[in-house]
This record gives structure tokens, sequence and C-alpha cells, in this order.
């Protein structure tokens, strides 16, 4: 083997990686052109099966969750509307498509619930592997989509996984840090908890007519949250040496700031170089070098799939950040697998990035990370206050009705004298309690 054809992860120390992984997920079917294939985190699996990196993780199929496990941020209309719902009784239920935003870019298909249940069981049972400190790093590829609201689909997004990671990790975490490098703002996750100061969003996003259309710098939290909400927003063409110049000292001053006590990594691949709907222009290594940054910091580590629509690049990518994640180098050339005539004509790992514009200046770029750097300076060095999610002052979730982290009676089972409300309520193998206003909606 020659030194050419070998590409090493980058690698401090060996990490406890933990991956989830269904084997149904690649079944199902958005429709006909519709740009989002769950069959690329099938395609993804068995990359990383013949890399042999399997080998240096903990493999589970994940269990399915509850639909009630849902409402903890969804309400129990939309969830039982996605329970429901079927492409032979949609005409029954126009008026309810039209409310939940179900039908176009998140069109009914076969399986919509259990395909939900499936990737949101696994980014659910990877937060739940971090608490019982079984796990340094999870990977749930199918997971991290973060445009979901509270009751309302959204950008081939319905049941905000995200979302519901972090409130699982809120049960023995102090503060979350949720980082969103998708080239789409992480706008259900940011609104999510807009108010509270226990989970801070930090997004680098496509900004300026480009769906959902938020993400503006000075969008910065509100109330309890205000300076905990950072979005730094990007044009066309964000190369690897651009992105890496904002993203490691911004991510940087937030760990100092915010001191979190789990990270949750949204990897969408929509941001690699020749997506079918990104516009930017990173490379594999480039993308992976933010895994491995967040990585260094050895802080509990949930990593997420998301966006990514170039169906033979999407595995590339998610496949070398599982390596990275593992600390294992892996060959450029690529192994054979059930998918091998995808990767033609070069059947490497790597490919080239194109020679498009970078139409980010190093001054705008300098002077957002500036900015943004200020906003961190504000940021109080242990906050802890109670969750709210949903739109502030909406219908959503009125100001005087909070989402509280479970802390149950004894007749419930739990321990009503702890001195920790968040810590794990009981010993269910679970532990997920459903509390009273959970069910707010």
């Amino acid at each position: 083997m020659t030194m050419a054809s070998t590409t090493t992860a980058p690698s401090s120390s060996s990490r406890r990686v933990s991956y989830f992984y269904d084997a149904e997920v690649g079944n199902y079917h958005y429709g006909q052109g519709h740009p989002m294939k769950p069959h690329r985190v099938r395609m993804t699996h068995n990359l990383v099966v013949n890399y042999g990196l399997y080998k240096k993780m903990d493999v589970f199929r994940p269990r399915l969750i509850s639909p009630t496990a849902m409402t903890r941020f969804h309400s129990d209309d939309y969830i039982n509307f996605l329970k429901v719902i079927t492409p032979d009784n949609m005409s029954d239920y126009t008026r309810q498509l039209q409310r939940f935003n179900v039908g176009e870019d998140c069109p009914v298909f076969d399986g919509l619930f259990e395909f939900c249940q499936l990737y949101t069981s696994g980014s659910i049972g990877g937060a739940a592997r971090l608490n019982d400190d079984n796990a340094d790093v999870v990977i749930n590829w199918s997971g991290g989509l973060h445009h979901a609201k509270k009751a309302e689909a959204s950008g081939f997004c319905y049941i905000n996984d995200c979302v519901l990671a972090i409130l699982e990790l809120l049960k023995k975490h102090e503060r979350v840090l949720y980082i969103d490098i998708d080239i789409h703002h992480g706008d259900g996750v940011e609104e999510a908890f807009y108010s509270t100061n226990r989970v801070m969003t930090v997004s680098f996003h496509k900004f300026g007519e480009y769906f959902p259309g938020t993400g503006d710098v000075l969008d910065i939290g509100y109330a309890d949250g205000k300076n905990y909400a950072i979005n730094f927003p990007l044009n066309d063409g964000m190369d690897d040496e651009a992105y890496q110049s904002v993203f490691k000292p911004i991510i940087a001053k937030v760990m100092e700031h915010f001191a979190p006590g789990a990270v949750v990594l949204q990897c969408g691949a929509d941001s690699l170089s020749g997506d079918r709907l990104g516009c930017f222009n990173l490379s594999v290594k480039g993308h992976a070098e933010c895994v491995n940054f967040v990585r260094s910091f050895n802080i509990p580590m949930l990593v997420l799939g998301g966006g990514g629509y170039t169906l033979r690049n999407v595995p590339r990518c998610w496949t070398y950040e599982t390596a990275v994640a593992v600390g294992e180098p892996v060959k450029d050339d690529m192994p054979f697998n059930d998918y091998y005539e995808y990767f033609g004509p070069d059947y490497s790992l790597h490919l080239p990035v194109s020679n498009m514009e970078n139409l980010n200046s190093r001054e705008y770029l300098n002077r957002t990370k500036e900015q943004l750097i200020d906003i961190l300076r504000e940021v109080e060095p242990v906050p802890g206050t109670q969750i709210q999610t949903g739109q502030v002052e909406s219908q959503l979730a009125p100001r005087g009705i909070s989402m509280e982290i479970d802390n149950p009676s004894k007749a419930d089972g739990g321990n009503s004298s702890s001195n920790n409300p968040d810590q794990r309520s009981d010993g269910r193998s679970d532990g997920r309690k459903e509390h009273a206003s959970e069910m707010a909606s």
C-alpha cells in the first residue's frame, strides 16, 4: 500500500464509541424525485462495515420509543396525526395536512410514522447511553432532522430527534451544546431552546434567499436564553480553510464560556462540495475536521446525520467521520461494498472540490466572528434555569407553561427527595417517565 492511498483519520486517543443503526431505515422512500433519500444511511452503514469500523464500536439496533415519548417536545395532536396519516387516507385529512405542513416538502409516504420512530429512537437511545456513561461518543446517522417544529413538519423533517435527544441529555447534564454544520440553519432546535440558558445552539449556515430563511447573526436568543443562540450566516462557496477559520475559534470560545456537559453535533452533509441542494465547497476532510475538533474537547458527544442530497457523497462523508470518531486510519481506496458502482469512476473515499468562487470575504468572516465572540463574552459562567420549548409567547408554548425535566413523585416510582431534579428519575431501563407539564400544547 502506498502512502498516497492511505488517509489517516485524526486520533488523539481512543474513545468508547457506540453506533445506532436499524436496517429497516433504508426501506423508506419519500417519493419519486424527492431529494431526501433514507437509502443513503444504508449505503453509509455498508461502507462502515466494509471498512471494518464496526469492530471498533458497540453496534446497536435502537429500541423503538413510544409515541408518548415524542410528546416531550411535539404536541399530542401532531403526533396523533402522524400516527394515522397514510397515502390512502390523505383525502380525509385535508385540513390537518395544511395545519401540520405535511404534503409537499414533507410528503406522506408508506410507513411514515415508523420511519420517524426509527431515526428518533437512535438519537434518544444514544443520549441515554451517554447519560449512563456507557460511551464517550454515540453516532446515529439516520438522525439530525433539525427543522421539525413542535406542531409542524418542515424541510423534510417530521420529528425533531435533535430536540428530544437534548431533552434526554438534560436529565443528567446542567448544560448541553448543540452544533449544526448542515448548510441549512438549525431553526427547529434553536426555536425549541430560544429562551433557556441550559442549551446553547450554534449554527453555521448559508443565509439569504435560502431555506429556512432564519439564522441572522442578530438572532441571539430571548429572555434567559439571550446570548445562547449563536448564528454564523454564510454566503456561497465556503471552502475548508475559510470554514475552519471561523468554526474553530467560535467553538473554542463556546467551550470556554458555556462549559457544556454534553454536545450534540449535527453533521448535515449538504455543506459538502457538489451537493444537489447545497452551495458550499467543503471537502470530506474539511467537514470531518469539525467532528475531530469537537471530539478533541473530550466531552460526551452525540453525532447525528442531517441533510445531504448527492447520494454518492453522503456515505463517503459519514463513513470518514465514523473513522474520525473512533480514531482509526482508513484507506482512500474504497473497499468493495454492496453499492460499489455508486462511487465510480475513481472508487475513492475523498473527492476533489470544485473551483467555485468563495463569496465570503476574509473581512466579512473576521467581522462576524468578532461579533459572535463579543456575544459569547456576555454568557454567564454557570447558567441554570428551567427549560421552555416552543416559540416564546406563542400558542404552542405560552409563557405560563414550561417543559420541565423529569422529577416524578415517589408514587410514580421516582425519588422526590432528591436534591437534583435533573437526574435520571427511576430505575427503568428506558429512563423515560412523562411529566404532567410535558403534555402541555
